[in-house]
């Protein structure tokens, strides 16, 4: 084996091993983006199943660049610009909460919203982990 074929697989296993400790990241921001201007509203209603972060991404980096802290009322949309204000109700039990928007997802099929912990436990979800909800528009970013 000559030593530059060496140094260069060596480099690669170096530059793969440092790739695998970067932290994951929670969701992606590069295909996500708002609706066109004029399109949404405060009052606009959306329905559809929500889901809840799991303890495991607290204290991660959001698609908003903050930290996520399972303890504020924050959520994931895929498309609601970020900053946005909702009010979301749990259909089943009445309960409601409002949450900021702060990060993007979910990406799992048939869920359009994933709420913090503490926004889970105030809509009553934490058991099941899934809720079906009424998002209303309270008000959006300027």
């Amino acid at each position: 084996m000559n030593c530059a074929w060496t140094h260069r697989v060596l480099a690669v296993m170096v530059l793969l091993w440092l790739g695998s400790c970067a932290s994951a990241v929670r969701y992606r921001t590069d295909t996500m983006t708002a609706p066109p201007d004029g399109t949404l509203k405060t009052g606009t209603r959306m329905r559809g199943m929500a889901s809840y972060y799991h303890d495991e991404f607290h204290g991660r980096r959001t698609a908003s660049g903050e930290i996520f802290q399972q303890h504020h009322l924050t959520a994931a949309h895929q498309t609601l610009p970020l900053g946005t204000l909702v009010r979301v109700v749990n259909l089943k039990n009445g309960r409601s909460v409002v949450v900021r928007i702060n990060d993007r997802g979910p990406f799992v099929g048939g869920r359009i919203l994933d709420v913090s912990r503490a926004a889970a436990e105030k809509l009553g979800m934490l058991a099941d982990g899934l809720a079906n909800v009424e998002m209303i528009i309270l008000d959006l970013p300027p």
